[in-house]
């Protein structure tokens, strides 16, 4: 009888630790495993909207159809959600952060301002999330220090949007893994760039992303240098040679000043001078070339759209912050256009 082989270990273990003893990491731990985030809604007996955020939802069963959530038994809401006959579950989209943040926090009218649709049990229920359930109370259970809430779902609708995912204590993102995507090939050099070298994604990207813009641009009469000096415009008007140089220098081949006089000879901008400051010309976007620019601008959004439509808005809302966090973690220092001065 041949032995068992030893286990391996390709990297030590954590030390065992116990979750009565140590609830801090043991609460990281449970951190661990990625989860949605919801919030959970229903009307109080008073008649008035209760709500909070959760990300302790879950699915129990398709036949019957049934979902779970827990609250803690200190929650001010404990009262309304125990009284409740029905509420609803609303799966967050990414671009509702700020929705969970106000659902998480106590003592304010959460529902303010905010544009509702209702169940028919008068329910409230909350626009642009990624699914919303409408459920009635099935059970209730002790759990714990929380109170478990099991429900079965009466109706629900779903939007085809990235939803907001919530990992380690913070807020992340989701995206699927493509399965048709061939492995990343190697040159035939060795000690060159693969296929997945970094520089090489970027820069192939932008290519065949700003092809389709180059197209309007030029048909517009204009350069790259001069569409990426405009565009700079459209951000914060008002700005100096000196200033569009120090925000987009990598992306002129060279000093603004020429490209910024051959756009005000278009007619797309106009200069005042601005020697008492010291900086020289500032140059301002005419009526017109305010006009002209924004009907550009108009039409690369409506490109971005058309790509997002076919790489997928969920994938595009995760490659957009993933590009924000590269952005910000190897700029070397450049001026913020977006800043309000």
């Amino acid at each position: 009888m041949t032995a068992p082989s030893a286990p391996r270990h390709d990297a030590p273990a954590a030390p065992t630790a116990d979750p009565k003893t140590d609830p801090k990491a043991f609460r990281s731990a449970l951190g661990a495993f990625a989860t949605g985030v919801t919030v959970i809604t229903t009307r109080a007996p008073d008649g008035s909207f209760v709500g909070l955020t959760a990300n302790s939802f879950n699915s129990v069963s398709l036949d019957p159809p049934m979902v779970l959530w827990s609250l803690a038994k200190k929650a001010h809401s404990r009262t309304a959600f125990e009284a409740a006959d029905h509420w609803a579950v609303h799966v967050l989209a990414a671009d509702q952060e700020a929705l969970s943040n106000r659902f998480a926090k106590s003592g304010e009218d959460k529902f303010a301002g905010l544009e509702l649709d209702a169940t028919a049990q008068g329910v409230p229920l909350l626009r642009g999330c990624v699914a919303r359930f409408h459920c009635k109370t099935s059970f209730q259970y002790e759990g714990g220090d929380h109170i478990i809430f099991v429900g079965e779902v009466t109706a629900f609708e779903r939007e085809e949007r990235a939803p907001l995912a919530f990992h380690a204590g913070k807020y992340a993102l989701a995206m699927q893994k493509d399965p048709t995507l061939p492995a990343p090939r190697s040159a035939r050099l060795a000690g060159s760039f693969s296929e997945d070298f970094l520089g090489y994604q970027l820069g192939r990207a932008h290519f065949q992303f700003y092809q389709r813009i180059r197209e309007k641009t030029q048909a517009a009469g204009l350069t790259d240098e001069q569409w990426y000096v405009l565009s700079t415009l459209t951000v914060r008007d008002g700005v100096s040679a000196a200033d569009v140089d120090a925000a987009i220098s990598h992306s002129l081949e060279r000093p603004s000043a020429p490209v910024l006089e051959s756009l005000r000879a278009g007619g797309w901008l106009h200069s005042e001078a601005d020697d008492a400051a010291g900086q020289g010309a500032r140059f301002f976007l005419t009526p017109s070339g305010r006009d002209r620019a924004l009907h550009l601008v108009a039409a690369s959004k409506s490109l971005e759209a058309d790509a997002l439509a076919r790489f997928g808005y969920a994938d595009g809302a995760v490659l957009k912050s993933l590009l924000q966090k590269f952005i910000a973690s190897t700029d070397p220092g450049l001026p913020d256009l977006w800043a309000r001065e």
